[in-house]
């Protein structure tokens, strides 16, 4: 099939209708943050098939564009959108149902909507108790203003504690989770406040539980923020430092990830393509009910990830990109 033909697979969200595309467009990118005319990229998106966008009350001006977009274009039915409440703000992570209640009606009056597909808690507070999440959440759906709700960098421990006590009290739990998930492990916190991976060796088990549950789990920074994008040679320190920004450098330029990516490089020109096709093949490739953030200003970028999504690995691929096996 022609690549200009191709359109992204679908799936549901709990009480959502449309189906969502696979492939979320992210906001939180460098136009729709600055507040610029984006409606020929947000056009072109749709244009591919893309029925699903993700945002949130921190990406800045990007609720407003995305709002003024879907009111100008008459989409709002025709699209999922993902938003999100309680980000990290001078380092700390505060969230109670002040915030949710206060940012929600925010982003509702941005978003020129009255009501959220899939509504996520950013950041986890310890601080605030599971109760207090869960029956503030629940109301918001019972009146109307989301359709489900879930989180974001949670951990698997967490969501399944809340999850029981909403259980035990006759209300809805957290039914979709985004954490990270990449060819390139998070090896650490790159913005701080408690952000959560499901990459690596040490998230087999919360991969497997995703995998068991059936979670919708929208992964974030899916080529962990232009690591594996192909922009610099594996090895190359400091074309990658050129290349990364302080957070990308933090979280994911590590040795580790150097030799992932090397594999991932031997693999595309093994068959003819580009570093950043054989890593969005591995994301598609986990086995979970899996979508991904891709925030990108290039709607051809966005054409290769969509034909990437539809192509997944070889189980034999998929051991060598992690050094389990030899090609």
């Amino acid at each position: 099939m022609n690549d200009s033909m191709i359109r992204p697979a679908y799936a549901p969200f709990p009480g959502v209708s449309p189906m969502a595309s696979r492939i979320f467009f992210g906001t939180a990118n460098a136009p729709m943050l600055a507040g610029e005319d984006c409606f020929p990229l947000l056009d072109a998106m749709f244009d591919l098939g893309i029925t699903a966008y993700d945002t949130a009350r921190g990406y800045g001006r990007a609720e407003g564009v995305l709002g003024r977009w879907m009111a100008a274009r008459g989409n709002r039915e025709q699209l999922v959108v993902l938003s999100k409440c309680g980000d990290l703000k001078n380092g700390v992570v505060h969230l109670d149902r002040q915030v949710i209640e206060q940012e929600l009606s925010e982003s509702l009056r941005q978003l020129r909507t009255d009501h959220i597909d899939v509504y996520l808690l950013h950041r986890d507070d310890p601080g605030t108790p599971i109760s207090e999440y869960m029956t503030c959440l629940n109301e918001c759906k019972a009146a109307g203003k989301i359709r489900c709700f879930g989180v974001s960098n949670w951990t698997v421990a967490r969501i399944t504690e809340a999850n029981a006590w909403a259980a035990a009290h006759g209300m809805e739990g957290f039914s979709v989770s985004s954490p990270h998930y990449g060819l390139a492990v998070q090896e650490a916190d790159p913005w701080g406040g408690g952000c959560v991976t499901v990459s690596g060796p040490a998230a087999a088990a919360d991969r497997r539980w995703y995998r068991q549950t059936g979670m919708p789990l929208v992964a974030y920074s899916s080529l962990s923020r232009g690591f594996s994008s192909g922009r610099f040679r594996a090895g190359d320190y400091e074309a990658a430092r050129a290349v990364l920004d302080a957070p990308a450098q933090k979280g994911y330029l590590s040795a580790g990830n150097m030799e992932r990516l090397r594999r991932a490089e031997i693999l595309a020109e093994r068959d003819g393509c580009i570093v950043s096709y054989i890593a969005m093949r591995y994301v598609f490739s986990s086995e979970m009910n899996l979508f991904a953030v891709c925030a990108t200003g290039s709607p051809d970028r966005m054409r290769r990830n969509i034909a990437a999504s539809l192509d997944p690995l070889s189980p034999e691929d998929l051991r060598f990109l992690e050094g389990d096996d030899a090609l």
